[in-house]
């Protein structure tokens, strides 16, 4: 049985839940790699991770560098003496970094790999309307998330899944992952699987300003999923024109209503309490929006300061 000193490298929430089943379950980690604290703000006060946050909690040993690369991370990262580094939700290592420990280094990916290699995964798995995902545990090499596979753990994406529940379910699912994965390493019993790349592969590509915006020409399911599989982070937007103006709308909760109409895409049908789109073969009801410099409201709550014209539409 392996004795395991353990490196950890990650940033964000996501990463915290794994850090934790792996403390929790008494494995020795000698240090946490995660992001230089950054102002945020209109303080500009320093940010500090998610993953430092929990690591200063449980008195962990912290590097925050800004080069990976920097020969004097190099040495700090060699003076810890890890035999395994574990990375989930971090950045691309350098060939230095991953190949230091004896055990190598291995990736946590919110993906069924060789599916959705890149950076927003969860999100696109939503978008592309698929109804199921994963995590992969994978042994990085010098390529983005083309590794031999380790272990891999299926779930199911329901109709109702945002980014966000599925970001929540993913989370945890990993974590537990992470924990089979470190089970199998200690005892020798990795069994590893190379990727395949003949199937036709979808790719999970940093998502911009431009991905979105909502075409309200597409068929309502292709509508319905981008809105969901962006919501709550980076959120759909849309601009609504309303008499002489337009305003710069984000949209977050929503529902789909399947009907035969004859308005034209992108008109806006409203009553007291409610705003629907109208799309093909249906109706995008908004149910949680926010203005430029507002808060994130329910749309009866914003009707309320929001006096819609009859010609009001969305494009």
């Amino acid at each position: 049985m392996k004795e395991l000193r353990i490196v950890f490298m990650g940033t964000p929430d996501f990463a915290v839940t794994t850090l934790a089943t792996i403390v929790e379950a008494q494995y020795n980690v000698v240090g946490v790699i995660t992001a230089p604290d950054r102002p945020a703000g209109r303080g500009r006060k320093l940010n500090t991770s998610a993953v430092k946050n929990y690591a200063l909690e449980k008195n962990l040993k912290i590097l925050q560098p800004t080069n990976l690369k920097d020969t004097t991370f190099l040495e700090e990262l060699k003076v810890l003496d890890a035999n395994l580094q574990i990375v989930v939700a971090f950045r691309m290592l350098p060939k230095a970094v991953w190949q230091m420990p004896k055990y190598g280094t291995f990736n946590l990916h919110a993906s069924l790999l060789p599916q959705y290699r890149g950076a927003a995964p969860i999100n696109w798995a939503i978008i592309n309307g698929e109804t199921k995902t994963g995590v992969t545990t994978f042994y990085i090499d010098d390529k983005i998330d083309t590794g031999e596979i380790i272990l891999q753990e299926e779930t199911s994406i329901s109709t109702e899944d945002t980014a966000g529940t599925l970001h929540d379910k993913l989370m945890h699912l990993g974590a537990a992952l992470v924990l089979k994965t470190l089970d199998a390493i200690k005892n020798d019993k990795v069994a590893l699987v190379k990727q395949k790349d003949t199937e036709e592969l979808r790719s999970a590509y940093k998502i911009h300003k431009e991905t979105c915006k909502v075409n309200w020409e597409l068929p309502l399911d292709k509508i319905y999923n981008h809105i969901r599989g962006l919501c709550p982070y980076p959120a759909a937007w849309t601009t609504l024109y309303n008499k002489e103006e337009e305003i710069f709308l984000k949209i977050y909760a929503i529902s789909k209503i399947t009907e035969i109409h004859d308005y034209k895409n992108g008109t806006v049908i409203f009553t007291k309490k409610e705003v629907k789109i109208a799309v093909n073969h249906g109706f995008i009801n908004l149910i949680e929006i926010q203005l430029p410099g507002k808060r994130k409201m329910k749309t009866n709550e914003v009707l309320n300061g929001l006096n819609l014209d009859k010609n009001a539409h969305v494009a």
